[in-house]
């Protein structure tokens, strides 16, 4: 415990100012909230940081800066929260993203369109408001250690992210209405069976007299112990269906071939800001939480579990290659090669392996990274073009080099080009997968050679060549873009030569993770911490 509420302040703070910017009279226009919103979320990136450096990634401890109270006595729920390495390279993901975000979806007041079909919407306050909302969800999610306490914000995020997506959007109302619905179908599917899996959890903790009462608990401390020392079985038939429900709801939110199919739309229909914020932020909650409470939790049932979810990374990552190839709209084609990524990231999970599941962390952040350069610079492009199709465009390097620079720098860092960040993780994650799944591994290898075909091919298309008439009008990045784009592509380079840092926090809550539920035949390790050479 600490004298300091570290981790509720992470999540209050922006829960508290979107309710603040929410309650703000109407009629002001744009820029207060926008003001207040920017503010609250760099106090936020400021508190990260200071987590950061309390944070001590010694290895002597599952977890740190941990809090804990009674909160549902009579089923054993408490609020328990704590921090490891995994979760707090996300957390400081989700803070760094945020205030650019912001940046990015910046306007004045009488640049806002008058009717609700523009693409910022006709009132700014709720936009802020939601985008806030959905940041302290996200980030609770990350530090929440009981199992309860994880499933209601798991759940909760879903209904600002489903606003954001059909109220505000370059797309007719109902096609955001629609793209909204889906993701909202999905992902409640996916929360209600992941509910049967928690209340099945109940019921074998409560028999097992785990809790203060003996009457259950769900804290991921207890329920590991118990399991250790033989307390709690869940290696049956009832252990192996709570694995399952809890890995199909991570899979949707992830998501991985086949529950995968609301993404596309989803990330299209609302503003660039919002894409970014669903495919870079929220959609890592369910990859943490197959890391989290599934494979630390249940051990040998999620290595049983381990060669199907493998198959299926396997097959996301050659899909959303193909899919990618074939799209004739830009943001779509983003939009499935980051479904391409997830499976990367799955895989180096269900490796079981030190260096895959360091590698799928640094993936989780790297690519959160990227995406978000290549999807803005994309929606900056398509704002100032009035076209989102990659035929209506052609000789954007010779109008607009800066852009034009950005675009492919973005576009190489996704397909793991050496120098740039995401090469190291994904390298991690092929020799870490190597050594398990070597069929698997080769066809992921294989499957880098197809992404340099839709990133390079699409670069040539819509910036090289002649420029049309309609392009030739198209301006270059201005400072407020170049102020969201540049701190993302120096994160790339750096990260791609120093990823040390980041590893260094990574690899002590990896090898906890593999240690304590015995799940890896291979020792801890020191996973290599050195950049490109």
């Amino acid at each position: 415990m600490n004298a300091v509420p570290w981790l509720s302040a992470l999540w209050l703070i922006p829960t508290l100012g979107a309710i603040g910017v929410a309650l703000l009279p109407g009629g002001r226009g744009a820029r207060i909230p926008q003001i207040i919103g920017m503010a609250v979320a760099l106090i936020v990136l400021g508190w990260s940081i200071a987590i950061a450096v309390e944070y001590e990634a010694s290895g002597n401890t599952r977890f740190e800066l941990t809090e804990s109270h009674r909160w549902i006595p009579a089923i054993g729920a408490r609020y328990e929260l704590g921090l490891d390495g995994i979760g707090l390279v996300l957390v400081l993901l989700t803070t760094a993203l945020v205030p650019l975000l912001m940046v990015a979806g910046w306007r004045r007041a009488a640049d806002l369109p008058d009717g609700p079909d523009g693409e910022h919407g006709a009132d700014p306050r709720i936009y802020v408001a939601l985008t806030l909302a959905v940041q302290a969800m996200v980030l609770l999610s990350f530090v929440a250690t009981d199992i309860l306490l994880f499933y209601l914000v798991f759940e909760a995020m879903l209904i600002p992210m489903y606003f954001l997506i059909g109220g505000w959007g370059r797309l007719e109302k109902s096609l955001r209405a629609r793209a909204a619905l889906k993701f909202l179908l999905y992902n409640l599917f996916g929360g209600l069976v992941m509910l049967a899996g928690v209340i099945g959890l109940f019921v074998l903790t409560s028999r097992a007299k785990l809790g203060d009462d003996g009457r259950g608990a769900f804290g991921l401390h207890e329920l590991t112990t118990a399991i250790a020392d033989g307390r709690l079985d869940v290696g049956g038939g009832a252990g192996k269906a709570i694995c399952g429900a809890f890995l199909f709801a991570f899979a949707v939110k992830a998501p991985v071939w086949p529950v995968h199919a609301w993404l596309p739309d989803s990330a299209v229909a609302g503003t660039p800001s919002t894409g970014v914020l669903m495919m870079a932020v929220m959609d890592k909650v369910g990859t943490f939480a197959m890391l989290r409470f599934v494979v630390e939790l249940f051990g040998d049932t999620a290595k049983s579990f381990a060669p199907w979810m493998t198959l299926l990374a396997v097959i996301s990552i050659v899909y959303g290659l193909v899919l990618a190839i074939a799209q004739t709209d830009i943001m779509r084609l983003i939009a499935y090669t980051s479904i391409s990524h997830f499976g990367f990231i799955v895989l180096g999970v269900f490796a079981l392996s030190p260096q895959s599941q360091a590698g799928a962390t640094l993936y989780m952040l790297n690519h959160g990274i990227s995406t978000a350069a290549l999807f803005l610079v994309a929606g900056f492009l398509v704002r100032k073009r009035g076209s989102s199709a990659i035929a209506d465009f052609g000789g954007v390097q010779k109008v607009a080099p800066v852009l034009a620079g950005v675009f492919l720098l973005s576009g190489l860092a996704t397909l793991s080009l050496p120098g740039l960040a995401p090469f190291v993780s994904e390298f991690l994650v092929m020799i870490g997968s190597f050594t398990r799944y070597p069929v698997a591994a080769v066809v992921a290898t294989v499957a880098l050679v197809g992404s340099a075909v839709y990133i390079l091919w699409t670069y040539q298309r819509m910036m090289g060549g002649p420029a049309p008439a309609a392009v030739e009008d198209v301006t270059d990045l201005d400072g407020r873009e170049r102020l969201v784009l540049f701190p993302l592509v120096a994160a790339l380079i750096i990260l791609g030569f120093w990823p040390r840092p980041a590893l260094d926090v990574i690899t002590p809550s990896v090898n906890q993770t593999l240690a304590s539920v015995s799940v890896a035949h291979t020792h801890p390790v020191n996973v290599p911490q050195g950049g490109v050479r």
